[in-house]
Parts: C-alpha cells; sequence; structure tokens
C-alpha cells in the first residue's frame, strides 16, 4: 500500500514536471514565437537595438536568458519554476505570481460556490427522482436534466449575461465587486462579491446539475436493488435511516471522484466563462495572456490550471478507498490479481 501511495505520488510530480517542460518548449523553441515577439516588442518600445541589453530583458520577463546554452535555459527556467518565479508579465509590468496571487481567491470563489450548488442540487433531484421512478416528475425531471446538460455552459453565460445584465440591468456583467465597496471582512463586501458572482455560478449550475442527478439516480436506484436494502427493511429500519445511512451514502459514494477531477477542471473551464463576464480570475488573465501576446502571463495561468487538475485527481485517487473500504487502494487491487 506505502508503495501505491509513493508511486502515486511520483506520478503526480511528474506529471507537473511534463508540464512545466512543455511550457519551456512553447517559450523557447517555437519559430516566431515567444522569445522573438519579446524581443521585437522591446525593440519597438525602447528604440534601442543593443542586443545584450535586449537579451538582458528578455531574460527578466521570460524567467530565460537567450544567451545560455538551451540545457543551461532549462534548467535556470525550471529552478525558477521551483521558487515561484513565473517571470514579469510584459501587458501588466509586474510579476505573473502577483498578478495570478489576486485572481486565485476569486475564481476559488466563483467555481467552490458552483461545485457546491451543482452537486447538492443534482444530488438531491436525482434522489427524488430514484425514489418516484416510473412517475411524472421522474419522467420530467430526467428530460429537463439531459436538455439543460447538453447545453455548453458559455452558451448560458451568454444568455444570461444579455437577458439579466445588459436588456434588464438585474445583474451586472463585468467586475468582482462594485468600485464604491471596500474589500473586507464585512456584510457589504460579501454582498457585493455574491451580487457580480452571481450570474458567472448561475452559468455552470443551471448547465451542470443535470448530470450530477442523473448519476446520483442511477447510483440509488441500483442500490435499490441491493440484498441489504432488503435486509434492512425486513429488520423493521426507519425509512429515514434506510434512505440516509443505507442508499444515500453508498450512492453518493461514486461521485467523489467525479467532485474531485471537477475542482480541477473548472479552473480550466474558467477561461471562457471569465472572460465573457470580465471577471479578473485565472481565466480571464490567461485570456488576456493570450490576446496581448503576453506569454509570461499566459504560461503562468496554463501552469496553475495544470496543477489545479492534478491535486484534484491526486487527492481523488489517494482517499476514495479511505471513504469507501470496498474499493480499496489501487496497491491491494492490484496484490489480489
Amino acid at each position: 500500500m506505502v508503495n501505491y501511495y509513493v508511486e502515486r505520488t511520483a506520478q503526480a510530480i511528474f506529471t507537473v514536471f511534463a508540464v512545466a517542460t512543455f511550457t519551456f518548449g512553447l517559450i523557447r523553441l517555437m519559430p516566431g514565437g515567444p522569445m522573438d515577439f519579446v524581443r521585437a516588442q522591446l525593440q519597438q518600445q525602447t528604440g534601442s537595438v543593443n542586443q545584450a541589453q535586449i537579451n538582458a530583458m528578455v531574460e527578466v520577463y521570460t524567467n530565460v536568458n537567450p544567451e545560455e546554452p538551451l540545457y543551461v535555459q532549462y534548467i535556470e527556467y525550471m529552478l525558477g519554476l521551483a521558487q515561484g518565479d513565473l517571470g514579469v508579465s510584459m501587458f501588466y509590468g509586474e510579476p505573473v505570481t502577483q498578478t495570478l496571487g489576486t485572481a486565485i481567491p476569486w475564481t476559488v470563489f466563483i467555481m467552490s460556490i458552483s461545485l457546491a450548488l451543482t452537486f447538492g442540487i443534482g444530488i438531491s433531484l436525482g434522489a427524488a427522482m430514484a425514489y418516484t421512478e416510473g412517475s411524472r416528475f421522474d419522467y420530467v425531471s430526467t428530460l429537463l436534466s439531459i436538455f439543460l446538460n447538453s447545453i455548453p455552459y458559455y452558451v448560458a453565460a451568454i444568455v444570461l449575461v444579455y437577458a439579466l445584465g445588459y436588456s434588464s440591468g438585474i445583474f451586472p456583467y463585468g467586475g468582482r465587486i462594485s468600485s464604491d465597496v471596500t474589500a473586507g471582512l464585512n456584510l457589504e463586501f460579501l454582498a457585493s462579491a455574491f451580487y457580480y458572482a452571481a450570474l458567472p455560478i448561475a452559468s455552470f449550475v443551471i448547465t451542470a446539475f443535470g448530470i450530477q442527478a442523473l448519476a446520483m439516480r442511477g447510483n440509488s436506484i441500483r442500490v435499490l436493488g441491493e440484498d441489504y436494502i432488503r435486509v434492512a427493511q425486513l429488520r423493521g429500519l426507519p425509512p429515514h435511516q434506510i434512505a440516509l445511512r443505507y442508499i444515500g451514502r453508498n450512492a453518493i459514494l461514486p461521485m467523489y471522484t467525479g467532485l474531485m477531477i471537477s475542482i480541477g477542471f473548472m479552473f480550466g473551464g474558467s477561461v471562457i466563462l471569465e472572460e465573457i463576464f470580465s471577471y479578473p480570475g485565472v481565466g480571464y488573465y490567461m485570456f488576456r495572456g493570450i490576446q496581448a501576446r503576453d506569454y509570461p502571463l499566459m504560461m503562468g495561468a496554463f501552469i496553475l490550471i495544470t496543477i489545479a487538475v492534478v491535486i484534484g485527481i491526486y487527492i481523488a485517487d489517494m482517499t476514495y478507498g479511505k471513504l469507501d473500504p470496498r474499493a480499496g487502494s489501487g496497491g491491494e487491487n492490484r496484490e489480489a490479481f
């Protein structure tokens, strides 16, 4: 079992390492790519043709010294990443870690609430659908869940921002808080933050809760057919105890892995969503980096999103066996074969 945990940890670290290597390749090896673009921009801004000075400025922005051999550049780049040095944003003129550091809490804010509502609504609705299997409620809820799940979240975002933002003015369609609100742990700040995040959160929840409801419905129906449910009923246990301890808990367990993976992948999904709502989070700055060809910012956001995905999958892999002993750990399963 210890070897399994070590192996999974090594795989997670290697994945991040491989992505960092890939970003180095994009920064240094693409023909006409970031390095050449940075040189051209600096020459245009400074009006200087001093190659040594330009190379020094390129090193400041991209964290790579173009005068060094390729393997030395790679080592310096990886050492800089290990120390949290992602270079300097050309568009904002500040360290990438500072730009993204202010954006991370806001992305975590809207994504955590979106996940909580998505799984909360999906699990509750799915359980009700399974309990009333074959009824009109089950039929209508299933059709609604399938329909909403087939709509891309960015399409729902465009509809919401037009209908509830531009047209009616009910909700704001840009920014994180009101300009006349002072940031801090006070009711006015929290109310403004929730108000500005309402539409981005709704876009995710409306289009994502359906798949969770259908998954919960399927899991609950499968659990209802298990022998231990019939035994519990024959023992005369109260219906609420059977629903919570036997049906609900066992139906939710298979969805845990999906929840942890969604935490990481929602960071990737925030790129389009935050751009539509002009919500300055990690995805918003990554899109800005792509638009402005700000490669240090773009690569920093890309690495950050990758780390979030890897951590989500890693936590799910490490903890699922603890939550559901029937699954065991990967090491135990392989030894069984």
